[in-house]
């Protein structure tokens, strides 16, 4: 697990110092326009750097439904960019956390944050399987094509329905395949940091979240691809009584 995770920390390391210098991009999965998922005026406001950092398979901030006030945390922040989003949507009386691994997008994000001049958010160190987080300590999890990333997905949907309080909700973009993925299959579509090759299927995906105390849990397909690893959103809510 821990060779999997350093594979990862370093391509996305150097993933962002590119982005950011304006030497390269790259999206989570086979969209080549991470921007194409947002809306341009939800984002015209947003420092160009967050931007070009924005390295997702959709927008969770479309789904997630935030209030003023609300709790958030984003599961792999990276360069801040549905941590900004959110902050505006939850407003000077909410707060918002990201939860990276990665120092590098920790050192954007953060830059970010300040030239957005955003005061209600909060970037933490930490790996998504075990969070810098109180229990029952926030309202929404969102994550924009990371939980694929994780070599224990157990852990992490433990994790998000830990830290949420009772009756809050998880709103996640990620690909997800169509059919369980053979080891084989695995190996075929590439690594991990690829996002492709650690991909669960929509079954795996809403079995895990059913076992770790989630209800109306489901995976909804925004797009398919060709290889069978498709981008979709994924929900699911804590019960009020947990």
């Amino acid at each position: 697990m821990n060779d999997i995770r350093d594979e990862v920390r370093e391509h996305y390391a150097l993933k962002v110092v590119e982005a950011v210098s304006g030497t390269g991009s790259g999206c989570c999965g086979p969209s080549s326009a991470c921007n194409s998922f947002y809306d341009e005026a939800q984002i015209a406001g947003l420092p160009a750097e967050a931007k070009a950092a924005s390295m997702g398979s959709g927008n969770p901030t479309a789904i997630a439904e935030l209030a003023p006030g609300e709790r958030v945390v984003d599961l792999g922040s990276g360069g801040g960019i549905d941590v900004l989003l959110a902050a505006g949507q939850v407003g000077p009386t909410g707060h918002v956390y990201g939860v990276d691994m990665t120092d590098e997008m920790l050192a954007v994000a953060r830059a970010n944050a300040q030239r957005a001049g955003a005061a209600n958010v909060e970037f933490r160190k930490g790996v998504i399987e075990r969070l810098p987080l109180d229990d029952a300590s926030v309202d929404v999890v969102i994550s924009n094509c990371v939980i694929n990333l994780s070599p224990d997905k157990p852990a992490v949907l433990a994790e998000a329905f830990r830290v949420l309080a009772p009756g809050g909700r998880l709103r996640v973009a990620d690909v997800v395949s169509d059919e369980p993925l053979s080891d084989d299959r695995r190996a075929q579509l590439g690594s991990y940091a690829s996002c492709v090759g650690g991909a669960l299927s929509d079954g795996e995906y809403v079995d895990l979240l059913t076992r770790a105390g989630f209800v109306d849990a489901a995976v909804t397909f925004t797009a398919h691809r060709d290889n069978g690893v498709h981008p979709a959103v994924v929900r699911a809510t804590k019960p009020r009584e947990a």
